[in-house]
């Protein structure tokens, strides 16, 4: 199984934020058609830079080579470093799509210039809250921000605020991975929403609060569901991949999860999403691979196999979560949350890890 955030998320955006002067910056409007010249001739292979693990995504790749006869030449990294990469390969990388597992990463390359503005028959199967507003990528499955519980170790109720966390009935009770990059994207979030200082206080309570400090979501869930952690803040997914992992389902596993009610920051929903690089504007082996992605055999790969939520209206979310659109989201723009390395800072300050 992909485990996502092991160390460090690289802050790429600074790098790449540096970087837009001499990389160009995309100009072209959502659904606008690509510069002059025939559409180029299919040679049945798309090269796709891959934030989103091989053991996670490979078989998907695999799924869309058997229906389409289109090879997926893959290469995996973190998504920073491979945002990172695209940005020094400038127009010699031989990427055409870039599959990034959160928002901030495809924001940051989007800054750059170096996606392309994809077909508005493209975004436009998504909703305007899982895709750029300039239209240079769209989400293809979306995360929500949970607490997971162990109901034999909360004797106190359930809190209504992810601050309340902070709170001295939590101490030394909650699992963070404060080097993950979902949580970096979540503390991104807190600081679009309420800024930074409001950030900053939250990070140093629950610092002050003896926070249980893992690697991973995968291991707060593997404890909280072993009784050894009484909660953790994960993607709402981890749940549905440990069940799966330990030959269960996810109803009958001991550990729930807690959906934060009212619009509350720790309830953010992130998205994993493409965009496609420029010099594949006009491929028709890349739009192929979108069309997948995004089509009902594509959607329902990631609910099944990944427990993630779809994005396109019509398909069925994951069975033990409640419905999407049901949500109560904080009003928080996945536009805005690009700035990761500030983020990275302010954690590292707050007292969170050593």
């Amino acid at each position: 199984m992909a485990r996502f955030g092991r160390g460090w998320v690289v802050p790429v955006v600074g790098v790449i934020a540096a970087g837009v002067v001499s990389c160009g910056s995309g100009d072209g409007e959502a659904g606008s058609a690509p510069s002059s010249g025939a559409a180029p001739a299919s040679d049945k292979k798309v090269v796709v830079y891959s934030g989103r693990g091989e053991e996670l995504v490979q078989p998907f790749f695999d799924q869309f080579t058997e229906k389409t006869g289109i090879a997926v030449e893959a290469r995996y990294a973190g998504t920073s470093a491979m945002a990172t990469q695209l940005l020094e390969e400038g127009d010699k990388s031989p990427a055409e799509v870039f599959f990034a597992q959160d928002a901030g990463a495809l924001g940051a390359v989007a800054k750059a210039g170096l996606f392309s503005a994809l077909p508005a028959e493209v975004t436009g199967q998504v909703p305007e809250s899982y895709r750029a507003k300039s239209g240079e990528w769209v989400g293809v499955t979306a995360r929500a921000r949970v607490l997971v519980y162990n109901p034999d170790l909360v004797s106190a109720d359930l809190p209504a605020s992810v601050f309340d966390l902070t709170k001295p009935e939590w101490k030394g009770k909650v699992g963070v991975a404060p080097t993950n990059a979902s949580f970096q994207a979540f503390v991104t979030a807190v600081r679009v929403q309420h800024g930074d200082d409001k950030a900053k206080e939250f990070l140093a309570g629950l610092a002050a609060n003896e926070p249980q400090v893992r690697d991973g979501n995968a291991k707060i869930v593997e404890e909280v569901e072993a009784g050894t952690l009484a909660v953790g803040l994960v993607n709402h997914y981890y749940l549905g991949e440990i069940a799966k992992e330990q030959g269960k389902t996810p109803e009958t596993m001991t550990a729930k999860l807690h959906f934060f009610p009212g619009g509350d920051s720790g309830a953010m929903v992130n998205v994993a999403g493409v965009g496609v690089l420029k010099k594949a504007a006009a491929d028709p082996d890349a739009r192929a691979l979108l069309d997948y992605l995004l089509g009902p055999e594509g959607q329902k790969y990631f609910v099944e196999q990944t427990y993630e939520y779809p994005v396109v209206p019509g398909v069925t979310g994951p069975a033990y979560a409640p419905a999407l659109d049901s949500l109560a989201i904080p009003p928080v723009d996945l536009n805005d949350i690009d700035d990761l390395a500030a983020t990275v800072e302010i954690i590292k300050g707050s007292g969170l890890v050593p």
